[in-house]
């Protein structure tokens, strides 16, 4: 009998202590470099405040103080160089004969300077209170400035910016 015969008939066996090693050893290592998400900090629960053992009045969270930007007369592009000319698409423009309106929650106002006063006077109410500006349709960046101004002006904080992004025409 020959010896690849001999082998042939011997039963082979294949040793698996090696494989079973490396996976127990991918095993930990996947283990020690996984990353939970804490929720500690993340749990809100809105329990009612006037009930129970310390019970206090619930309070409501002031109300924003919201500046709508609305434009009325769009106006002209004119040459910023000669406002008599019209503006020939190169470089940046002026808008003349535009009219904006805006509006801080019941009043309206077509006055930067009567802005600057009421949300000074809104500030100096509540100075906690949170404030948004809301450019509508047609205002450009230039309308929406003096309007920030006014409010760091006054002291507030945090602002928030409302509006859709549209492409505008040229």
């Amino acid at each position: 009998m020959s010896v690849a015969e001999q082998m042939a008939k011997e039963e082979t066996k294949m040793d698996m202590t090696p494989m079973i090693d490396v996976v127990f050893q991918l095993i930990i290592f996947f283990m020690c470099n996984i990353k939970y998400k804490t929720l500690e900090g993340r749990l809100d629960a809105f329990l009612p405040k006037d009930v129970g053992v310390n019970s206090a009045p619930a309070t409501q969270p002031p109300e924003k103080v919201e500046v709508v930007i609305k434009v009325v007369e769009t106006g002209e592009r004119r040459d910023p160089r000669d406002p008599s000319q019209p503006w020939r698409g190169e470089g940046t423009y002026e808008l003349v004969g535009r009219t904006l309106t805006y509006q801080i929650g019941p009043r309206k106002s077509g006055d930067l300077e009567e802005v600057r006063k009421i949300v000074a006077q809104l500030h100096r109410e509540d100075p906690e209170r949170k404030s948004t500006i809301d450019c509508r349709p047609g205002t450009v960046y230039a309308d929406m400035i003096p309007v920030l101004d006014h409010l760091v002006d006054a002291g507030f904080k945090d602002i928030t910016f409302v509006g859709e992004y549209k492409q505008a025409k040229k």
